[in-house]
């Protein structure tokens, strides 16, 4: 961005003529940081193969993204309130997009991982960013409506990866799941820099280091814990200690930016009702919805002996599901409001996945999985409203980093739930023991789903609030 940007927290002006456009080319890009995640996933096994990779290289393909993408999340959304949202979201797009350059020319471990790293920090700072501007050019209905496109390309994004993944990796091979990324990226590094408006920086001083610090070290140490516990169990020993690192670096944290002339976020905006129940309902969501996609596709490829390439194709039903239930939220929010909204779909959630409980098969997983995601993909766009519904646009950018940051937290969740709940099935591979082993997996998912609508109502703030 240009340095002609000024400060301001003036409110904003008539609506912005190409905000649509701008939506749309927001969202490819977002679409594209989803998509690496389970793409990626897919992948694996023959990423694996080809480099000659351990299982501890193979686990940090995935970790290493997790990891950096989810503990500088924050630090962007600050970044993008300081420097510029139009700034970061470019200069974010652009690193993500030479990494997966570098992670496709990879021929070994160092430089995938590091490469997997470098994508992490470009979301991290492309996201929030993003995020913000979705927020900052969107207002009333009209906001609720691009948070709908904004979470059906989210939430459909996740269920299209494993399509794409088995469809790349039975055809070019692994490395095209990062190549992919370079046209797409440039086409809309491009034309974003020709359409996105120079948005006035709402946020003065300097970039709070310690403060960015801490809280990257707290939230980096808790998701490594969290994926840490789906392998080794919640109770193993350096998952404790990480919690406890976790919890001690976010206790300096919250005492340094009491202290900082400049603090990186006003930790007020984490006690506002809608914010809290905003993220509290985009971390269930995020949990249950990884939870979905890796249950239905282990089940299918572990259970049922389907391929990637036809699980794939058998997941587009849940992609075109989540992504039309998040567009219907997204026109209907106003009129309904988030309580009656949220509960609903979590109630909905709860009921797809109590079908592959009742039911055995792949008709009944797809089904209930499709069912269950429709329910998540409404419930994206009802925690996203909420969080931000509450936040001034002179907040937009760490506002927007706070629910990225806990979308993370309950990726984690939903992974290490998974790893642990379903052990017994994905090690088996078939059988009556592996079966159960999903079973209890999607009961305790039915259960969250159900508890959490039975909160919602007292959590969430009603439309006259």
């Amino acid at each position: 961005m240009s340095d002609t940007e000024t400060t301001t927290t003036h409110a904003p002006g008539p609506p912005h003529p190409l905000r649509w456009p701008a939506l749309g080319l927001l969202g490819l890009a977002q679409l594209m940081l989803i998509l690496d995640i389970t793409v990626v996933a897919i992948a694996l096994p023959h990423m694996g193969a080809e480099l000659d990779l351990s299982r501890a290289a193979l686990t940090w393909v995935v970790s290493g993204y997790a990891l950096a993408f989810g503990s500088l999340m924050l630090l962007g959304g600050r970044a993008a309130d300081l420097f510029g949202a139009r700034r970061v979201v470019l200069t974010g797009l652009a690193v993500f997009t030479a990494a997966s350059l570098a992670a496709g020319l990879a021929t070994g471990a160092p430089l995938l991982l590091a490469a997997r790293i470098a994508q992490g920090a470009g979301a991290a700072m492309l996201s929030p960013a993003a995020l913000s501007v979705v927020v900052r050019l969107f207002d009333g209905d009209e906001r609720n409506r691009a948070l709908g496109i904004w979470s059906a390309l989210g939430g459909g994004g996740a269920a299209l990866g494993v399509l794409l993944g088995g469809v790349i990796t039975a055809g070019p091979g692994w490395s095209w799941v990062f190549f992919v990324n370079v046209p797409v990226g440039l086409v809309v590094l491009v034309s974003l820099a020709r359409i996105l408006p120079r948005l006035p920086r709402v946020a003065t001083g300097s970039l709070d280091v310690p403060g960015a610090a801490l809280v990257a070290a707290a939230t980096g140490a808790l998701i490594y814990a969290l994926i840490r516990a789906g392998d080794h169990g919640w109770f193993d020993a350096v998952t404790v200690v990480l919690v406890v690192v976790s919890a001690a670096a976010y206790a300096a944290f919250a005492a340094w930016q009491r202290r900082a002339t400049a603090p990186l976020m006003d930790l007020r905006l984490l006690c506002r009702r809608p914010v809290v129940a905003g993220t509290f309902l985009i971390t269930v969501t995020t949990a249950l919805m990884v939870g979905a996609f890796f249950l239905g596709s282990f089940y299918l490829q572990n259970h049922q002996g389907r391929g990637a390439l036809m699980t794939g194709v058998l997941f587009l039903p849940v992609a075109l599901a989540t992504m039309a239930a998040a567009t219907a939220a997204g026109r209907v929010i106003g009129r309904l409001g988030a309580r009656v909204l949220a509960a609903a779909a979590l109630a909905v959630a709860a009921a797809g996945f109590l079908v592959p409980v009742l039911r055995s098969g792949t008709t009944a997983m797809v089904t209930g999985v499709s069912i269950a995601s429709a329910g998540l993909g409404a419930l994206f766009v009802v925690a996203s409203a909420t969080a931000l519904s509450s936040v001034a646009h002179h907040e937009a950018g760490v506002a927007s980093g706070i629910v990225s940051t806990f979308h993370e937290f309950g990726a984690s969740v939903g992974a290490a739930a998974v790893s642990s709940a379903a052990a017994t099935s994905i090690a088996a591979h078939a059988g009556a023991h592996a079966a159960s082993g999903f079973d209890d997996a999607f009961l305790v998912a039915t259960g969250l789903a159900a508890l959490s609508a039975v909160i919602t109502p007292w959590l969430v703030p009603s439309k006259n609030e």
